[in-house]
C-alpha cells in the first residue's frame, strides 16, 4: 500500500505542477498578446488639432502598453462616412470612433447634450461636470443601450458664432437663412426661421463659396483660418451656441469588455490625456491665429449679434429645452444636472475668472 500511495503522490504532484505551469503560460501569453483596434474619425487625413488628438491618443496607448495595444486610424477619405461613425462603431465595423456627440441627435436625441449647449458651460466648467458632477454617468446612460461607450475627446474652447455672407441686424435677417450649424443651436435657429443643416467638414468651404449655404459656424481661429472662410464671407460673429465644445471618443462595448483590465485603464488614460492636450492646443492655435486675422485680414468684420437677436435665441433655447424635458425623462434628468451644476460652478467662475478679466480690462490690460 505504501508504494501505491507514494506513486499516487508523485502523480498528483506532477499534475499540480503541470496545471500551475499551464496557468503561468496562459497568463504570460495573455500579457504578451497584442490587441489591434480600428478607429474611424469624422475628419480627413492629417486634419489639424482634431486629427492630432486621435494620433496622440493612439501613440500614448501603444507606448504605455509596451506595444500590446495598437490602434489604426481611418480618416473620412478611407471609410467614406464622416457622419456615419456612430453606426460603424455601434455595429462593430470599427472598434472606436472620434467625432462630435451632437452629430447623432437625429438617431438618439439625448446625445446632443454632451458636446456643448447654447449659453451653457465653458470648457473648465464642463470638464468638472463630466468628471466630478455626474456627466460621465449620464453619458453612459445615453450610449450604453447602443452598445457604445463615450469619453470626452478634446475641447475646442469657446466657439465663434460663424461666418456670414451678410450682416445680421435683426431677426428678419435670420428668416430663410441657410446655415451649417449642428446640435441644439440648429434647433434654436430653426425656431427663429432659419434653415439649419449639417455638412461634413470637407464640404464646408465649397458649400459656402457656391452659396449652397449663406453662413456657417465651424470652430474658431484655431481652425477657421486654415479653412479659408475669411476669403468668402466678410462677417465673423462672436459665439453663443457652443461655449465649450467637447469632441468624443466612441468605443464599442464588446471591444471594451474583451480588453484586459490593464489595457482598459491605459486606453482610458490615453483618451483623457489626449482630450486635454487638444484643448490646450486649440487655445494656443486660436490665440496665434487671432493675431493673424487682426493683422493680415483687416477686411474681416468681427460682430456681436444684436441684443434683440440674442434675447430671441435665449427665449427659443428655454422653450425648446422645456419641450425636450417634457417629452423625455432622461433629457429632463440631464438638463437638470447641467443647470444645477452650471449654477454652482458659475458663481466661482464669476468671482475668479470674470472678476480677474474685468479688473484687468479696467486697468487697460
Amino acid at each position: 500500500m505504501s508504494l501505491i500511495k507514494q506513486s499516487l503522490k508523485r502523480v498528483l504532484k506532477g499534475t499540480a505542477m503541470a496545471a500551475a505551469l499551464a496557468v503561468m503560460a496562459t497568463s504570460a501569453s495573455a500579457a504578451e498578446k497584442v490587441y489591434r483596434l480600428k478607429l474611424a474619425e469624422t475628419w480627413g487625413p492629417n486634419f489639424p488639432v482634431f486629427g492630432d488628438a486621435t494620433k496622440n491618443m493612439a501613440a500614448m496607448a501603444e507606448k504605455m502598453s509596451n506595444g500590446r495595444l495598437k490602434i489604426r486610424i481611418d480618416s473620412a477619405n478611407k471609410h467614406k462616412a464622416p457622419l456615419g461613425v456612430f453606426d460603424m462603431v455601434k455595429s462593430g465595423q470599427y472598434d472606436m470612433g472620434h467625432s462630435g456627440s451632437y452629430y447623432w441627435k437625429g438617431k438618439v436625441p439625448n446625445t446632443l447634450y454632451f458636446t456643448s449647449m447654447p449659453f451653457g458651460m465653458t470648457p473648465s466648467e464642463q470638464y468638472a461636470w463630466f468628471y466630478h458632477g455626474g456627466g460621465m454617468e449620464l453619458m453612459e446612460k445615453v450610449y450604453s443601450p447602443h452598445n457604445l461607450l463615450s469619453f470626452p475627446g478634446g475641447n475646442t474652447d469657446v466657439q465663434m458664432g460663424g461666418w456670414f455672407q451678410k450682416e445680421i441686424n435683426s431677426l428678419e435677417d435670420l428668416k430663410g437663412l441657410k446655415m451649417r450649424i449642428p446640435g441644439f443651436a440648429g434647433e434654436i435657429l430653426a425656431e427663429l426661421g432659419a434653415k439649419p443643416t449639417n455638412i461634413a467638414p470637407g464640404e464646408l468651404y465649397t458649400s459656402l463659396e457656391r452659396r449652397t449655404i449663406d453662413a456657417l459656424e465651424w470652430v474658431g481661429p484655431s481652425l477657421d483660418l486654415r479653412m479659408g472662410f475669411h476669403k468668402i464671407a466678410p462677417y465673423y460673429y462672436t459665439g453663443w451656441h457652443e461655449p465649450g465644445s467637447e469632441l468624443q471618443f466612441l468605443v464599442n462595448k464588446r471591444t471594451w469588455q474583451r480588453l484586459p483590465e490593464d489595457l482598459r485603464e491605459i486606453l482610458r488614460v490615453a483618451m483623457r490625456t489626449a482630450a486635454y492636450d487638444m484643448y490646450t492646443q486649440a487655445t494656443h492655435e486660436s490665440g496665434k491665429n487671432w493675431v493673424s486675422i487682426k493683422s493680415e485680414y483687416p477686411n474681416v468684420q468681427v460682430k456681436d449679434f444684436p441684443p434683440q437677436v440674442m434675447q430671441a435665441m435665449r427665449d427659443a433655447n428655454a422653450k425648446l429645452l422645456k419641450k425636450h424635458a417634457e417629452e423625455d425623462e432622461l433629457a429632463k434628468e440631464i438638463q437638470k444636472s447641467q443647470a444645477d451644476y452650471l449654477k454652482q460652478v458659475r458663481a466661482w467662475t464669476d468671482i475668479s475668472h470674470r472678476a480677474y478679466l474685468n479688473t484687468q480690462a479696467a486697468q487697460g490690460q
